[in-house]
C-alpha cells in the first residue's frame, strides 16, 4: 500500500524518475499478455438526468437526434450480427435514470416495460438465451436490490468513479449532474462489492481535479477493493475537449500526466487490469503499455463508441500490430475476468452460459 504522500510524489515525478516509475509498474505484470474484449456497444437511450460539462452523448428529449429508447427488435438484430462477428460482450449503456423523463417512460410503456432496469434485464436475458454474447451493463447509480437483480443476467458490470472530488460538483464538470456525486458512486461500487459482482471502475483525468484529489480517488478505490476484492479492472480515461461542450476550452491532460497516473495505478492495483482506451489515444496508445497498462478494454468490429463517436476503434489487425510491436501478445478475454469464474461471483445462469 502506498501512502497518500507517496502517491502525490509519484504523480509528480519528472525526468529520468518517470522512466523508473514506468519500469517499476511494468515489473508488476503477471505475464506478457495485453487483453481486450470484442464487444458490441448498445446505447439504449441517450436521455440522461446528468448534464456533464464534457459529454456529447446526452440529448434533451425534444432534440431531433434524441433516442428515447432503442426498440428490442433493433437491439437484438445488432446483437445477432455481433454474434456473427464473433463478439462475446454485449455492452449495454444508457443515460442515468432516463426513465425519470416522461417521454422515455412513455416510450418504455409502449413496448411493454415499466422502467429502464426491467427493459435492461429483458434484453440481457434474451442475449443469454439467443446468442453467444455475455452482457456487461453500465446503468449508472443503482440501489443494492437493483444490482442484485441485474447480477443474475450480467457477467460483469461497471461504473466510473471518475473522481472523489466534491469540489467539482460546483464546477462545470458536474454542477448539473446529481448522479456524479462521489458519495453516491462510491456507495454503488461498494454495494456491487457486497454482492460480489465483477466490476469495472476508473478515473476521468483532466476534468479539473488536482493531483491531491486524484490520489484520494485512487486510494478510495483501493479501500473498496481491499474490503470486497471485486474490482477486475481500472480505466484511466483522458478528458478530450470537443466542440460544443461546456468544457470545450479546457486542456486535455498531458501525455506525461497520463503516463504517471497509469503507472501509479498499476503499482497500487497489481492484481487488477489497467486499461487506457485506445481510441482516445491513437498516437500514444503504445506508450501506456510501457507504463503498466495491460488491457485495451472493449473494442468493437461492428459499432462505434457512442460516447466518443469522433474517436473510432482501431481495427483488430491494427490492435494486434500495436501490441506486438511493443513485444507483447494480444489476447482476447471475456467481459468477466477469468479469476472471477466462480459461483460466489457469478450467477448459475452466467456460469452455465460460459461453460
Amino acid at each position: 500500500m502506498l501512502s497518500k504522500e507517496e502517491l502525490i510524489s509519484l504523480l509528480g515525478v519528472q525526468g529520468k524518475d518517470v522512466l523508473q516509475l514506468m519500469k517499476e509498474a511494468n515489473s508488476l505484470r503477471e505475464n506478457n499478455n495485453i487483453t481486450f474484449s470484442k464487444n458490441v456497444f448498445l446505447p439504449l437511450t441517450n436521455i440522461c438526468r446528468n448534464d456533464c460539462g464534457y459529454c456529447t452523448f446526452r440529448r434533451d428529449p425534444e432534440a431531433p437526434d434524441a433516442t428515447l429508447i432503442m426498440h428490442p427488435q433493433e437491439v437484438m438484430d445488432i446483437i445477432r450480427k455481433a454474434d456473427d462477428f464473433g463478439c462475446r460482450e454485449a455492452l449495454f449503456t444508457f443515460g442515468e435514470q432516463a426513465d425519470s423523463t416522461p417521454q422515455v417512460k412513455d416510450a418504455l410503456e409502449k413496448i411493454g416495460f415499466e422502467g429502464m432496469l426491467e427493459y435492461l434485464y429483458h434484453l440481457c436475458e434474451r442475449t443469454l438465451d439467443e446468442t453467444d454474447l455475455l452482457p456487461h451493463s453500465n446503468p449508472g447509480i443503482l440501489q443494492k436490490n437493483e444490482l442484485k437483480m441485474l447480477k443474475e443476467v450480467n457477467a460483469s458490470m461497471g461504473l466510473m468513479l471518475e473522481t472523489t472530488s466534491q469540489r467539482l460538483m460546483e464546477g462545470p464538470a458536474h454542477q448539473n449532474s446529481p448522479g456524479k456525486d462521489p458519495k453516491l458512486r462510491i456507495k454503488t461500487i461498494e454495494n456491487a462489492g457486497k454482492l460480489k459482482i465483477p466490476f469495472t471502475t476508473g478515473l476521468l483525468i483532466g476534468i479539473g481535479e488536482s493531483v491531491d484529489e486524484r490520489a484520494d480517488s485512487l486510494l478510495q478505490i483501493r479501500r473498496i477493493q481491499d474490503k470486497y476484492h471485486h474490482i477486475q479492472e481500472i480505466i484511466i480515461q483522458n478528458f478530450k475537449p470537443k466542440p460544443g461542450i461546456v468544457m470545450a476550452d479546457y486542456p486535455e491532460p498531458s501525455l506525461l500526466d497520463m503516463i504517471r497516473t497509469v503507472a501509479v495505478t498499476k503499482m497500487l492495483f497489481p492484481e487488477c487490469g489497467v486499461q487506457v482506451p485506445p481510441n482516445l489515444n491513437h498516437n500514444t496508445a503504445q506508450i501506456f503499455l510501457l507504463a503498466g497498462a495491460d488491457d485495451w478494454g472493449g473494442v468493437s468490429p461492428l459499432t462505434k463508441d457512442y460516447v466518443n463517436p469522433e474517436s473510432p476503434w482501431p481495427e483488430m489487425d491494427e490492435l494486434k500490430l500495436l501490441t506486438e510491436e511493443m513485444g507483447f501478445q494480444l489476447k482476447e478475454r471475456l467481459p468477466v475476468y477469468e479469476k472471477y469464474l466462480k459461483e460466489d461471483f457469478l450467477s448459475h445462469t452466467i456460469l452455465e452460459k460460459i461453460s
